[in-house]
């Protein structure tokens, strides 16, 4: 089975000069000149590339409107003259979705980013509206000035804009606690493909006027539709937050504490991430300057956090916690926080794997899940065939044990060439898809099926979930002109 579609920094075939000349006219003419860039304008390139810098595409045209009367103009035009329109957030996706990579090649761009109004929040309603450019960051930001917490948190909250967490489902670190984004949407402003705008931003929790319409467009990757704009639901910001990294001496005893904390503690903790022995080593690589919090000599580590309100001794909890289970056997060590700064070290350990990975070069990138009771088998599995696959490879795997989700990556050895790595991807890929399914589980987790993992869908997805959607997807874009080879198309 094909895991992978595209080769690294692969380039789309040149558009012709002239088409795109005439089109990028028309395009100022409805969102302002210095707003469209032409395909080879330097500008457009960060659009035009993915967050890795593994693929390029080309586009008739970049194009950032302003707001939504100006993206239904975008998508009328193109409607009107078969072009297809790519939407694209921050661009932080890992499955290639918003990039126009495929071999139409009138197709434009049509990035959020100017779109980014926090239009109206609702204090007695817990819920802020927001533009789809909004940062992540941001809407948390606002939502923690007036005392509230928006929940969702990833690695690029920083850049990641609202509507590409809306149309990838983005979950992140809070997920145990608070669901995926999917639970945090109350409504929605979405520009369809024949340019007609669904406007749904009541910011109701009760509404059963028939099907939830707001539900097609999360997870649906901009194949159905722009989403220009939300309503979200706002939870109390936590008075008392305390974090812990702890030690164990394996990951099903890091199962083990994951049930017992559920069982003992509640709703209180708010993640729980699953960190090898060799992440965190991994991660000291991105931060050579700051010393490891705890020793390295057990197999796994898990941070946690948890999370209460103003009269909940979140700290005595966590603490009690612990000793019980250390009195088990079951807790090997543990190092509490006791000030925000230790807090944020810990939490940096987490955040840098990503970067430590990216400083090793090309690799082998996973987002699957597996249910909880299954976790730990499944990581030993997945972890044995791809060390023996690659012997000379160094294989991390790490992750959300409270929902199931945990990335397996292979980062191959630093004098593999470009082509090696990619035959290691191929393969690896292979591996870590046939061994999820095996155990029932998801080949996407987080950041949905993009093109990169198109085939794969195609290949596993159920029947009966292929035909509704491919028939949404006829039924609301019949001439296939949003996000064309993304998911559906």
């Amino acid at each position: 089975m094909n895991a992978h579609s595209y080769s690294s920094a692969a380039v789309e075939s040149p558009v012709d000069r002239h088409d795109a000349a005439t089109v990028c006219e028309q395009l100022r003419q409805l969102v302002g000149g210095e707003y469209v860039w032409s395909g080879e304008d330097p500008r457009a390139e960060p659009c035009l590339r993915d967050w890795h810098g593994d693929h390029v595409a080309t586009a008739l045209a970049v194009v950032m409107p302003a707001n939504t009367e100006q993206v239904q103009s975008v998508v009328c035009y193109c409607a009107q003259q078969a072009i297809a329109v790519v939407p694209q957030g921050g661009n932080t996706g890992l499955v290639l979705g918003a990039l126009p990579l495929g071999a139409d090649a009138r197709v434009i761009v049509l990035g959020l980013g100017r779109m980014n109004a926090i239009r109206d929040m609702d204090h007695d309603n817990y819920a802020i509206t927001v533009e789809a450019g909004c940062i992540l960051q941001t809407v948390q930001d606002a939502a923690a000035a007036q005392g509230f917490l928006f929940p969702v948190s990833l690695g690029a909250e920083g850049s990641c804009q609202i509507g590409g967490n809306i149309s990838t489902n983005a979950g992140g670190v809070n997920v145990l606690r608070y669901g995926m984004m999917r639970e945090q949407v109350l409504g929605l402003e979405v520009v369809l493909p024949d340019g007609s705008v669904l406007h749904n931003l009541k910011g109701l929790r009760k509404d059963n006027r028939g099907v939830d319409v707001n539900q097609l467009f999360i997870g649906a990757e901009g194949a159905l539709g722009i989403v220009t704009a939300a309503s979200l639901r706002l939870s109390p910001l936590p008075q008392n937050v305390v974090t812990a990294l702890l030690a164990l001496d394996s990951v099903h005893d890091a199962v083990q504490l994951y049930l017992q904390a559920r069982k003992r503690c509640g709703d209180l903790m708010t993640a729980f991430e699953l960190m090898p022995k060799n992440v965190l080593t991994l991660a000291q690589e991105a931060l050579p300057d700051t010393t490891a919090p705890m020793s390295l000599t057990h197999s796994t580590y898990v941070l946690v956090e948890f999370s209460g309100a103003e009269l909940v001794d979140v700290a005595g909890i966590l603490e009690s916690f612990l000793e019980r289970v250390m009195e088990d056997g079951l807790l090997q060590d543990a190092v509490i926080a006791h000030t925000q700064a230790q807090a944020a070290t810990l939490w940096r350990y987490r955040e840098a794997v990503n970067e430590a990975q990216a400083l090793r070069g090309l690799h082998l990138r996973s987002d699957v899940s597996v249910s909880i009771s299954r976790m730990a088998e499944f990581v030993e599995e997945v972890h044995q065939q791809l060390q023996q696959a690659f012997p000379s490879s160094l294989v991390v795997g790490y992750g959300h044990i409270g929902d199931g989700n945990v990335h397996v990556n292979v980062l191959p050895p630093a004098d593999y060439t470009t082509e090696q790595r990619m035959a290691l991807i191929e393969a690896g890929g292979n591996i870590i898809t046939e061994c999820v399914m095996g155990f029932n589980g998801s080949f996407s987790a987080e950041h949905g099926v993009g093109r990169l993992k198109k085939s794969t869908f195609e290949h596993y997805a159920d029947a009966a979930q292929k035909m509704l959607m491919h028939k949404l997807k006829q039924c609301v874009d019949p001439k296939n002109i949003m996000n064309p080879g993304c998911l559906l198309s």
